[in-house]
């Protein structure tokens, strides 16, 4: 085993949350930014393109080694190298005006696009995708930063992690995901009830995605199912074959909205997808009798927006006696659709795991039929009642886990009570759920007996 370089960058916990809050402390000097919902994109979109070049200077040494030719998705003078790596590189107006500006004086002294009006602009007509991931992404980013100098020092803080070694990979991976937790506080009153990872590692342990099937989360928001079934599959991997499949073929998701997007992008990079492959549009946009098996799906793991009202234009989407304002039947519908019809390359049936609010399927009119749908095209085998508190502090209402599979129709239903543990009334922001309370429930799965927490109906 090699001895380690000297001079090699720690790779703590300690040291780069230190770093990280440094960059946010900076942050807070700067009059443009307002709380951590305007600072954590800030700081994702400039890491983003740290990310992005070390990642472009490994392939391009593995291209070098192996023979090959390399196309860098940046050319020059847009990489991160060429304007962001010296401490004393462009700073004050002259880099506020380089990133925000559509035409600037760059940082090689040539007139050009400025930084983000070139980003926005990419295409992959080279073959290389990622081009096209950098430019959605960007089309939704801005810089709120007011002080130019103050941009340089978080620059200069961001230049300190190295994206190169796994080690720090694997915990700014952990660092960020606190910070999605932060910002999912600060967002608590937008609507959006972003799913507790306890409940998300449940939903894609038992439905146990295998590499070689597709999952699909059409409500990605930052990305939490995604990465779990990223995790979740990459366990499988044993060949370069493999990993290619897990790289390619893998996984998809859906998210409209420009702040989660980002963050979505960032956060399944950081965990190791190289080019994610998320569609930047409402996934209800498209009429539902026009999904056909080219677009479905193996795996269905999502928590979709509850209470939320569409217009009439994607309510038409939808079959007639069907359409709804309500978000959340429509999206039922639409994963209903998603599900491949015969069983996939894994040889099971496809397959879903859907948060719904408690009382979703007991409603009457188009929410009766449906139900009356899903039980007669489904197996809808299980519903997982989660007790309140669950997703706390977004909101108290009780929420079930809905599971359903093509090898229907619906026979009977099994029922799985959670219990909150032992001496507690609740949870809280503070006291979430953990993984480790379903060990009871994940036992219970494969054999499945009635008991004071289970039992089952006819359908």
């Amino acid at each position: 085993m090699p001895a380690k370089t000297v001079n090699a960058p720690a790779t703590t916990a300690q040291s780069l949350g230190s770093l990280l809050k440094s960059a946010r402390d900076i942050m807070r000097k700067d009059k443009g930014l307002n709380g951590d919902l305007d600072r954590l994109p800030m700081l994702t979109w400039v890491m983003f393109l740290k990310f992005l070049d070390d990642l472009e200077l490994q392939r391009e040494e593995e291209a070098k080694l192996a023979g090959k030719k390399f196309k860098p998705a940046l050319e020059p003078p847009y990489r991160w190298r060429d304007w962001a790596a010296s401490a004393q590189g462009v700073t004050g107006d002259e880099l506020l005006a380089f990133i925000n500006q559509d035409e600037c004086t760059r940082p090689d002294g040539r007139r050009g696009p400025g930084l983000f009006a070139y980003l926005r602009k990419l295409t992959s007509d080279n073959g290389d995708d990622r081009r096209e991931v950098i430019a959605t992404v960007f089309k939704g980013v801005q810089n709120r930063m007011g002080s130019g100098y103050l941009l340089r020092d978080v620059i200069n803080k961001v230049a300190g992690i190295h994206f190169t070694s796994h080690d720090e990979l694997h915990t700014l991976g952990a660092l960020y995901e606190s910070m999605l937790r932060e910002m999912r506080d600060a967002a608590g009153d937008s609507g959006e009830f972003y799913t507790p990872r306890a409940v998300v590692r449940l939903m894609v342990a038992v439905t146990d995605p295998q590499l070689g099937e597709t999952v699909l989360d059409p409500a990605s928001g930052t990305g939490g199912f995604l990465v779990e079934a990223f995790t979740h599959l990459s366990r499988q991997v044993k060949t370069v074959a493999d990993r290619r499949t897990l790289q390619e073929r893998s996984l998809l998701g859906c998210e409209p909205k420009s702040l989660p997007y980002l963050l979505c992008q960032m956060n399944l990079l950081l965990h190791g997808l190289d080019a994610p492959q998320i569609d930047p549009g409402n996934a209800l946009r498209h009429k539902l009798t026009e999904i056909g098996e080219k677009d479905r799906v193996d795996v269905i793991v999502t928590n979709p927006p509850f209470g939320g009202e569409e217009e009439r234009g994607i309510q038409g989407n939808f079959p007639e006696d069907k359409q709804t304002a309500e978000t959340a039947l429509l999206f039922l519908q639409l994963i209903m659709r998603r599900l491949r019809r015969q069983p996939g390359k894994a040889g099971r049936p496809a397959r879903a795991a859907v948060v719904v609010l408690n009382g979703t399927l007991f409603g009457d009119g188009v929410c009766a039929r449906i139900k009356d749908e899903l039980l007669r095209t489904f197996n809808l085998h299980t519903i997982v009642r989660l007790p309140n508190g669950v997703f706390a502090p977004y909101t108290g209402i009780p929420t079930n886990l809905l599971f359903f599979d093509r090898s229907g129709p619906t026979r009977e239903v099994w029922y799985y009570e959670h219990p909150l543990p032992e001496g507690r009334k609740n949870y809280t922001k503070t006291a979430p759920i953990q993984f480790e309370e379903f060990a009871p429930l994940i036992a219970w799965w494969t054999s499945r007996e009635e008991n004071e927490r289970a039992w089952k109906t006819a359908s």
